[in-house]
This record gives structure tokens, C-alpha cells and sequence, in this order.
């Protein structure tokens, strides 16, 4: 195996060396506890040598062992959440091969997570950012994968589609041992990773690398995963290979492997399949050194693996992490992927006007190939005990193909006025690269601290567009009209580039045991160099000429930068209880260079000034209760388009007129986290409360024109919003009851959300001011679900969600309120030791929406499966989706005095039989294949 590492490493790194140990007699044992003389379960435990580092975990009974010790000095480090880090170092009796150290009493630490112990397994760890969970006990099939035991953590919601939820806010990155895996895709990690060598999932409210670092928080957080892998699985390898065919010609192909060494972690995985079943999103990058502010650096393709339409997909990646030493670290990933999407779209758009009632009705059929490449690298080098430095490169390149084709027709007062044909090809590539960096100075033991990073992005698209037109006017008048008359061909070139630099510094003072001041310096600025050219012909080539109605010919340039600086201090200020911060931030802005079309260029110059305050604060209650409360202030510079003052036309009906004095619109945000529980009796609970409210809100003026020969015409302006004040208010709150050793779990969970917003819309074409809107927007949001799991062979999950919309216009009686009510029951048993069967049932009610999302869709997923072979090692399963042939995606949309309703296919009913093949081996573990559903590659969702 360590052959096969090596060249996997060499192909991605190009040279890393693994370290063979060489067999020695030498053991080493001993045993951990707490100043009361507990033992410590699942404590981190390393043995450090000159040229080695082996790692283990305490036992239940805080036991540990290392065989195999070759060097006769060496240093034991200890480490647990809720305990200071514990050293030793010893060194081996002459002679001796077996020594046993004196038992190490690890101090707790008050200002670490809380730890809660059940029948002697850690399973909840709380502390403020961080909820942390102990896979040890969840009920779990052999052969499951981290999905399945996230659905089983209190809090934690993972959707249909393998989305991932926790605490009512959507999970945007995983880690593995705090690094990026395949750059954090959250479902190429919960859907391929298996459960049985994770030994923690961590929730976490994350601030970025500074705030890891540093402790000192700024900006808003993301919700992210991290897993822990056991450390009695950093020796050896697991595999899984699984081919399947089906009705409908639906196939499937994939396979894993995954190898480690104490100190190299290699993984391969590859996706060849018709059903919907993405491996990668290319989306996502790894978080880099820093945090951008936009600008560049970032994908700007399709997502990969929609989940409209049909997709044949083609993937494969290679993840790898070497360990050089304690100091020294290297990470990254490589990822390929073909994405074939076919997606038919139905669309109702209806308008409300004084003069009437506007309906359109579009159809279309559109295929986009997108291909994707994904690289990258992390470097971690820890120079002494003081310096720090983290190296981030990126590249990604994604090239888009679509043809798509559509008809659409539009009806004033229920009469039809115009029939669109239209056929695009576009075609359009998209490179990127960036590299991040940081570097951190420990100054004092006390607290003083040096932090610096940085990062440079690079981004381009460029794009050809191939748009014909035949637009039929139904006026009796022109019943004759020739083709050349309605014909219009439009040939379209885009070429965008950007970059975004930046570096920060941040300077910690501690002022006491308890009290500390940050004085932090931000650069960053954007770059855009933006063009888009468009001609227009008639069918027999001559040039389709501008109107004083139509711009359709237009020739635009736009080369302008975005530059803050931002300085700011706070006071942040911490015990056993209380942490609070609160300081602030000036920042000067400048939004500088030019723009043009045709005939008139305009020069951009516009600088401003804001000043954002900082407010943090977070208390403990007690060990399982706390509360934070975070402010944050952001001020938001109008686009380039917002701010031009001449006309800029997207197509011959829709064009856009900016306003050269709009001023920034400064955004307060305030969130409300609450944690409580009694984890020993199995009680959880989580709310959060966000608000926020924006002054200067810049909104949209909006003319539309109905009626017309060319469907309806639209003209966008813009302003900022004085008079009414702009808010929204988002609410969500989780209830978990665990009953008879988690038999029986109970979960309620709902929210409440509240938005005001404001538009002005006009159906006057030399209307100076429109009529404004205003749109206040209701969500309600409840579920109950209910889990019995009285061992690994029976899970019954009965649950019900209830969902209400509701949309009120000042300005129209345009009213409109949706609901929808899904009763679902999703269960698996053993019917022998080796024989598992599975249903996924669900029944969607909908109430409110229009003629194309009237359907209630009944959706009857199953499977049985056979494990087979000697050890079990293979598994058969045979599998029926959407057994009444009923998937539907729907969506409906509010603005102002529109309602949009659009309905997409989706992937129909198939039933497909699969086999799998898996093998896995780590040291000192026989091969162990008792699996119910093989790690590594998860089934296809159901």
C-alpha cells in the first residue's frame, strides 16, 4: 500500500516521502484521568520522536498503547476537549522494552467545551461556537456513511436532495481534522465518508482562519462541519466499487478508495451515472488564507449537479494530506467533472396593470455541457512555537455549452398579442486562480499577537452568444407579415475580467488577565474590466438597425476598480462567564474609472466614508446554557449599472437607466443565538433570532409596458429609499427529546420569518415617478418528527412539515398566500441478519398556486437488499424511484405586480438493480465487510 501512496503523493505533490517504521519489541502504555480521579475516554494521544509521530485514542477505561516504538526517548502529548494539553517526556529504562507511565491527571479546563457524559460515552460537548457530538453511541448499520448518523444528531437536518441544515442554518463547508475535503463540498463528504471510523461531528459557528487563531471574531460567521476521524483508522485502506442498470437505461458506476498512514490520508473517488447523482460541486472552493470581498477568484459557471432536468454526469478527484511532521503539513485536492444537463421549463408570468391583465406563457427546452476542473493546495508550517504561516493556491476552469430552444406567447386581457421562437447557443469559458496567505506571531505568552494575511484572485469569462428570433405580432394587419420581417438574429460577445487583492493586519494588546485590545487595518480592492458587444441581422445578413424605440445594436465598455480601506479597534473582554467586544471601524471607499457605449462615455469618481460600529456579546448561563448576541454593521457601494446615467439595453425589451446620484445603503444586522439543554436526560434546544435594517436601501424602479408587439417592454431605474424604513426579521427554533437510551427520539422545529421590502413600478412610459410598492412578505414554518430505533436493525421515521406564504402588496390587490403540507414515513428493517428492507414514502399537499403547480405529488421510493459472498463482502439491492411516476419541481415568485409560476422535469420513475463490492482493512483489524449500505459510495438518494 505504501507503493500505491507514493505515487498518488508524487502525482499530486510531486515528492512527499512516507516514513516506514521499522519493527521494534518496545510498547508503551499508561493511563489518563481528571483531578477526581475519573478516567478520560477518547483523549487524543500522541507519541512524538525526533523523526516519528504515532497516534492513539484512551479507551472507555482511559487506557492507551503504542506497539512498535523504536526510539528510546520520546515525548507523550495529550489532548481532550474540556482539558489543558498535557506533556511528558519520558525515556526507556536501559534494557527495557515494555514500560508503563504513572497515570497523567489532566487538569480541566473551565473555558473549554463542556463535556457530558452518558453511561461513560462522551456524546454532547457545548461551548459557545462549537457543538460538538460523539458518534460512539449513535445506532448505525454497518457500512453507513456520515449522513446517516448526521441525521440522527439533535439539530441536525439533512433534505432529500443531501442538503445539509444544523440549527436551522445551511452547513456550507466540511472538514475533515479541521482541513478542506475536496475543498469543502459539503455532500462529496457526508455521502462517501463512512460512519464507522468518525469518532466526532462538530458544528461549528466559524469566523475564519484570523479568528481560529487570534479568538477575536469579525464579520459574519458560517456554518460549517467538522469531523473527526478516529485515530485507531489512520492505519490502513477501505474500497468500494458498485455498478448498476436499470429501466429507462438508468445506470450507475462508482467507486472509492481511501488509504492512510499515520501521517498520509489519500482519497479517490469516481462517479459515472444517468440518475442525478453529482460527486463534485464545482462551486465550491476551499476557504483559502482569507476571506474574499468579492470581486474574483470565484466559479462562475452552472452549479454542477442540478437536480432539474437529467444529467448524465462523469467525475473523479483525488484528495490528499501529508503530515512531514508536527510542524510541517500539506493538503489539497484534484477534481474533474462532465455535467450533461437536459432541463424542459414551463413558465407563467402574470402581470397586474390599471389598464388590465397581462398573462406569458413560455416552453422551453434547453441542454448545457458543463466542464469543470478544481486544484488545489494547502501548506502549513509551523516555523517555531511562536510564527505560524498557512500558503493557499487555487485554479479552476470551467467551460459551458447550451443550445436551448423556446416558444412563448403573450395575452392582454386573455387576447393574444405575440408569438416569440427563439433559438441560443452560448458558449462560454471560464478560468480562474488565486492564492491566499497568512502568517501569525505569537508576541508574548500573555496574549500579545501579530496576524497578517492576504489573497489574489484572478478571474475571466469569456463568452460567444448565437440568439435568433421570430416574433409573429397577431395584428390582424400584418396576418401577411414575411418571414424577414419577423426574423432577428443577434450575435453576442462578453469578455469579463476582474481580480480582487487584499491583505489585513490585526495587533492584540492585553490590558489585563481577563481584558485585551485588537487595533485591525483592511485593504481590498476590485478590479473589473467588463465588455459586451452585440449586433443584430435579418435573415439574409444585412444589419438589423437600432430604432428610437429599440436598442438592439449596443457596444459597451466598462473598466473601473473598487478600492476600502478600513481601520478599526475594540475591547474585547472575557471570564468564566461573560466575553463581550465592542469597538469600531471607519472605512473610506473609492469607486473609480470610466464607462461607455456607442456615442458617450462617463467618467466614475465616487468616494465615500463610513463609519460601522462592532458589538459582541455572549453568556454562560451554566456548563450546557449560553447566549450570544452578535452586531454588525456593513455599508454597501451601488454596481456600475446602478449608477450609469445613460440607457444600457440587455435585449431589444428590457433596458436599464442608472442614477449617477445613489448613495451607499448602510446595512445593520443583529443575531440572537440561544443553546440549552439537559443532555444527560437527552433534552436539546437551539433558537436564533436575525434581523436587520437597511437605510439608504437602494431599490428598483420598474416601468413595464404591456400590450405592445414585442411582448411585454421593460425599463429598470434605480433610487434610494428615504421615508419607509426596510427590515426583515428571521426567526428558528429546534426541540429535541431523547427517551429510553435514545429509543425514542422526538423533534419540533419551525421558525417565523418577516421581510418588508419597497419598489416603485410604473405602466407609463414618460412617467418621471412610479407608484410605490410595498411588499410584506410572511413565512411560517412548522415540523414534527418522531424516530424509533431501538437497535441497528429497525428505524421508523414518521414525521409531518407544514409550510405557509404570504405575500401583501400596497400597491395591488395582488395578494397571494401558498401553503404546502408533506406527511412523510421513512423506515428500514432487518428482515433476516443479512437481508435489509427500505421505504421512503411522502405525500405534498399544495394550496394557492396557480395552474401549473396544482398537483399534490404522492412520491413511493423502496429497496431490499442482499448481502452476499464470503465476509459479506458484496451486497445486491434492488431499488424502485417514484413508484407512481408523480416528481414535480415547482417554484412561484412574488414582485410586486407579478406572480411567476415555473415548473421544471424532473428524474421519473426507474427501478435498477445495483451491485456493491467492498474491502477494508486497517492494522490490527481483520477485513470487515458486515455492511448494510457500503461506505464509501452512498446509494442513490431516495
Amino acid at each position: 500500500m505504501d507503493r500505491l501512496l507514493k505515487g498518488l503523493i508524487c502525482f499530486c505533490f510531486m515528492a512527499i516521502g512516507i516514513t516506514v517504521y521499522g519493527q521494534s519489541s518496545r510498547t508503551v502504555s499508561g493511563m489518563l484521568r481528571d483531578t477526581e480521579s475519573r478516567p478520560i475516554a477518547g483523549a487524543s494521544v500522541r507519541l512524538i520522536t525526533d523523526s516519528d509521530t504515532m497516534a492513539t485514542s484512551s479507551s472507555n477505561a482511559g487506557f492507551y498503547t503504542f506497539e512498535n516504538v523504536t526510539a528510546t526517548k520520546f515525548k507523550i502529548r495529550v489532548s481532550s476537549l474540556g482539558f489543558d494539553t498535557f506533556e511528558k517526556e519520558v525515556e526507556f529504562p536501559q534494557g527495557q522494552k515494555e514500560i508503563q507511565i504513572p497515570s497523567f491527571e489532566l487538569a480541566v479546563n473551565e473555558n473549554q467545551i463542556e463535556e457530558v457524559v452518558i453511561q461513560g460515552v462522551l456524546t454532547v460537548q457545548v461551548k459557545g461556537d462549537t457543538v460538538e457530538y460523539s458518534t460512539k453511541d449513535l445506532k448505525l448499520r454497518e457500512g453507513s456513511v456520515a449522513e446517516d448518523a448526521l441525521k440522527k444528531l439533535q439539530g441536525v437536518e439533512v433534505d432529500k436532495d443531501g442538503n445539509v441544515t444544523a440549527q436551522g442554518e445551511s452547513i456550507t463547508k466540511v472538514r475533515i481534522n479541521g482541513k478542506d475535503f475536496f475543498g469543502g463540498d459539503v455532500k462529496t463528504a457526508t455521502q462517501n465518508l463512512p460512519a464507522n471510523i468518525i469518532e466526532k461531528i462538530q458544528v461549528v459557528d466559524d469566523y475564519g482562519d484570523m479568528a481560529n487563531i487570534t479568538g477575536n471574531k469579525s464579520g459574519d460567521s458560517e456554518k460549517i462541519i467538522n469531523i473527526q476521524i478516529d485515530p485507531k483508522y489512520n492505519k490502513g485502506y477501505m474500497t468500494t466499487l458498485r455498478a448498476g442498470y436499470g429501466t429507462e437505461d438508468r445506470y450507475q458506476a462508482t467507486a472509492m478508495w481511501m488509504g492512510m498512514t499515520n501521517k498520509t490520508q489519500v482519497s479517490v473517488l469516481g462517479n459515472l451515472n444517468n440518475i442525478n447523482a453529482p460527486l463534485f460541486d464545482f462551486n465550491t472552493m476551499g476557504g483559502g488564507a482569507r476571506r474574499r470581498q468579492g470581486g474574483g477568484g470565484r466559479p462562475g459557471g452552472g452549479m454542477f449537479g442540478n437536480q432539474d432536468g437529467l444529467t448524465n454526469v462523469a467525475s473523479i478527484g483525488v484528495n490528499i494530506r501529508h503530515d512531514f511532521s508536527d510542524k510541517l503539513k500539506v493538503y489539497g485536492n484534484y477534481s474533474f467533472g462532465r455535467d450533461d444537463n437536459t432541463t424542459l421549463t414551463e413558465r407563467i408570468n402574470q402581470y397586474t396593470f390599471e389598464q388590465g391583465t397581462q398573462e406569458d406563457k413560455a416552453e422551453s427546452d434547453a441542454n448545457n455541457i458543463t466542464a469543470s476542473h478544481r486544484l488545489e493546495a494547502n501548506l502549513e508550517w509551523n516555523i517555531t512555537d511562536k510564527d505560524y504561516i498557512k500558503l493557499t493556491p487555487q485554479f479552476g476552469f470551467n467551460n459551458n455549452k447550451l443550445n436551448s430552444t423556446s416558444l412563448s406567447q403573450s395575452f392582454f386581457e386573455s387576447v393574444l398579442t405575440n408569438t416569440d421562437n427563439e433559438l441560443e447557443a452560448n458558449e462560454s469559458n471560464i478560468p480562474r486562480y488565486s492564492i491566499s496567505g497568512l502568517y501569525n506571531r505569537k508576541l508574548s505568552d500573555n496574549g500579545r499577537n501579530l496576524f497578517f494575511n492576504f489573497n489574489y484572485d484572478n478571474a475571466a469569462t469569456n463568452s460567444d452568444y448565437d440568439r435568433i428570433l421570430e416574433r409573429l405580432v397577431n395584428d390582424p394587419n400584418n396576418a401577411n407579415a414575411t418571414s424577414e420581417e419577423i426574423y432577428q438574429r443577434t450575435l453576442q460577445e462578453v469578455k469579463n475580467k476582474s481580480w480582487n487583492a487584499g491583505a489585513s493586519l490585526s495587533y492584540i494588546e492585553p490590558l489585563s488577565e481577563h481584558g485585551k485590545l485588537e487595533f485591525t487595518y483592511d485593504f481590498n480592492k476590485n478590479n473589473y474590466d467588463n465588455r459586451r458587444y452585440q449586433d443584430a441581422f435579418n435573415e439574409d445578413g444585412t444589419p438589423f438597425l437600432n430604432n428610437d424605440s429599440t436598442i438592439i445594436n449596443f457596444h459597451y465598455d466598462q473598466d473601473y476598480s473598487f478600492t476600502t480601506h478600513r481601520i478599526g479597534a475594540n475591547y474585547a473582554f472575557e471570564n468564566d462567564k461573560v466575553k463581550y467586544s465592542i469597538g469600531a471601524a471607519v472605512q473610506p471607499s473609492l469607486l473609480d474609472g470610466y464607462a461607455s457605449s456607442d456615442d458617450l462615455t462617463t467618467q466614475i469618481n465616487r468616494k465615500n466614508f463610513n463609519i460601522m460600529p462592532i458589538a459582541r456579546f455572549e453568556y454562560k448561563f451554566s456548563r450546557q446554557k449560553n447566549l450570544s448576541i452578535n452586531y454588525s454593521g456593513q455599508a454597501t457601494e451601488p454596481s456600475v449599472d446602478q449608477i450609469l446615467p445613460y440607457e444600457v439595453s440587455l435585449n431589444e425589451t428590457n433596458k436599464t437607466i442608472g442614477n449617477p446620484n445613489l448613495n451607499p445603503e448602510f446595512r445593520h444586522q443583529m443575531m440572537m443565538r440561544f443553546r440549552a439543554g439537559d443532555f444527560q436526560k437527552g433534552n436539546t434546544f437551539f433558537a436564533f433570532v436575525n434581523g436587520n435594517l437597511t437605510n439608504d436601501k437602494i431599490v428598483s424602479y420598474v416601468k413595464r409596458i404591456p400590450g405592445t408587439g414585442r411582448g411585454m417592454l421593460s425599463e429598470t431605474r434605480y433610487l434610494n429609499e428615504t421615508e419607509e424604513p426596510v427590515y426583515a426579521v428571521n426567526s428558528f427554533y429546534h426541540f429535541g427529546k431523547s427517551m429510553k437510551e435514545k429509543t425514542y427520539n422526538l423533534m419540533l422545529m419551525g421558525g417565523i420569518n418577516y421581510s418588508k421590502n419597497v419598489a416603485y413600478t410604473s405602466t407609463d412610459p414618460d412617467a418621471v415617478e412610479g407608484m410605490k410598492n410595498i411588499a410584506n412578505t410572511w413565512r411560517f414554518m412548522q415540523g414534527l418528527m418522531f424516530r424509533y430505533n431501538p437497535s441497528e436493525n429497525l428505524e421508523l421515521n414518521p414525521g409531518i412539515r407544514y409550510s405557509y406564504n404570504m405575500v401583501r402588496n400596497s400597491l395591488t390587490e395582488n395578494n397571494t398566500a401558498v401553503s404546502g403540507l408533506t406527511p412523510t414515513f421513512i423506515g428500514s428493517v432487518n428482515i433476516t441478519p443479512t437481508t435489509i428492507f427500505g421505504v421512503d414514502v411522502s405525500k405534498t399537499f399544495n394550496k394557492g398556486y396557480g395552474s401549473l403547480s396544482d398537483a399534490n405529488p404522492f412520491i413511493i421510493n423502496s429497496y431490499i437488499e442482499q448481502k452476499v459472498l464470503k465476509d459479506q463482502r458484496g451486497t445486491i439491492r434492488f431499488q424502485a424511484f417514484d413508484l407512481l411516476n408523480e416528481q414535480l419541481n415547482l417554484n412561484r415568485s412574488f414582485q410586486d405586480n407579478l406572480i411567476s409560476d415555473t415548473r421544471t422535469n424532473r428524474l421519473g420513475r426507474y427501478f435498477m438493480l445495483t451491485f456493491t463490492y467492498k474491502l477494508q482493512k486497517f492494522s490490527g483489524m481483520a477485513p470487515n465487510i458486515d455492511n448494510g449500505m457500503p461506505p464509501g459510495m452512498r446509494m442513490p438518494r431516495m
